[in-house]
């Protein structure tokens, strides 16, 4: 059996027949950038994010560099961040003129040590973006505690995690700005790319508005030097007619993941995803830690039995090539669980067989 660790063409067969009709409609417009059909993936993207303001933008990479920028952070400042993540989070950071300041990460949830925030905050410090890694919400409560005790912005890094809550809360909707990415392998994913800024602050949102067409207010008239990020109206109508769907795909997503913990938790020197109490992950990524064994040398079995796996990630941030000259503390968590951890397929059109399959294999393998 071959299973692909994601598997996008069974979505885009089920859709087909909509989205080849609202991209003929969109040709037919003759409006390609911006117009009527992003401002309504917007406004339902705000209603489904549970805030007030969406601002669609070419991919979740700018939609962090807009939303510090729109914060007026840059130059002299620093932001805390966690040491694993992709590294989009870190180089938006750097792109918008600040430094990046890494946190080691929670030993059970991989999402960043909330404990370890406040002995890394400096004078310079002006903001933290947890990420809601692997589908799951950042625990949120504390670290806001922490922002308003030193006076700090929240941007919510939610590129994996989008419908996701928080004890009730919508991710997007906790922090002060929060930053999504439709890149097509994500829960909500373009047939490109695209991005998208979310807040409650208006006066943020036009912010990150004229940012994202070239510092423009209005045509011709530059007040700052911007970017050209704009989301297209192609991914627009595509991201429109998903969004529809996304709940029902978000549960299948649980469903499976809830099928993988009852097929791997017996297992010897596997450790399957904790979800602490209130948390509604939505299961972007299903990722295993290995404690018997070389992960390595795991991956590889699997592979040979047709299993496409994923590392995510690799390398902690801090310890990359493009971050070694950032100042870091250590994050031995962030570097011990790189080495450990294996990210399984997970994808909505699953099927309990490969599921299944997999698990035969781990159990062989773990328990031979």
């Amino acid at each position: 059996m071959t299973v692909p660790f994601v598997e996008l063409r069974d979505e885009h067969r089920a859709l087909r027949d909509d989205l080849r009709r609202a991209w003929d409609e969109a040709l037919d417009s003759g409006a390609f950038v911006g117009g009527a059909r992003v401002e309504g993936f917007e406004k339902a993207f705000a209603e489904f994010c549970e805030v007030r303001c969406a601002v669609g933008v070419g991919n979740g990479s700018d939609a962090l560099v807009l939303a510090l920028r729109a914060l007026g952070i840059g130059k002299g400042h620093e932001v805390i961040t966690a040491a694993n993540s992709f590294v989009a989070t870190a180089e938006a950071i750097v792109h918008a003129g600040a430094t990046p300041v890494f946190v080691d990460i929670d030993s059970k949830t991989y999402n960043i040590d909330v404990h370890r925030i406040e002995n890394r905050i400096t004078a310079r410090t002006r903001a933290i973006i947890p990420v809601h890694l692997y589908g799951q919400p950042a625990d949120m409560h504390p670290i806001l505690e922490i922002a308003r005790l030193h006076s700090l912005s929240v941007i919510e890094d939610a590129a994996q995690a989008h419908g996701a809550r928080y004890h009730g809360r919508r991710v997007g909707s906790i922090g002060d700005v929060a930053c999504f990415s439709f890149y097509p392998a994500k829960n909500l994913g373009a047939c490109g790319d695209g991005g998208a800024v979310v807040t409650n602050d208006p006066k943020v949102a036009d912010t990150v508005r004229m940012l994202r067409d070239h510092g423009s207010p209005r045509k011709y008239e530059h007040g700052v030097v911007g970017y050209n990020s704009r989301l297209d109206s192609l991914q627009a109508a595509v991201l429109h007619i998903k969004l529809q769907y996304l709940e029902r795909r978000n549960q299948m997503r649980r469903r499976h993941a809830q099928t993988y913990t009852e097929l791997l938790s017996h297992i010897t020197g596997i450790v399957t995803p904790f979800v602490p109490d209130g948390i509604n992950s939505v299961y972007h990524l299903y990722v295993i830690r290995i404690e018997k064994g070389s992960r390595n040398d795991l991956q590889k079995y699997l592979k040979d039995y047709g299993v496409q796996t994923g590392i995510h990630y690799p390398t902690p941030i801090h310890r990359t090539a493009a971050f070694a000259s950032f100042n870091s503390s250590g994050c031995p968590v962030a570097e011990k669980y790189a080495e450990r951890i294996l990210s399984l397929p997970m994808y909505p059109e699953m099927k309990r067989n490969q599921m299944q399959y997999i698990a035969d294999l781990l159990t062989d393998y773990c328990d031979g």
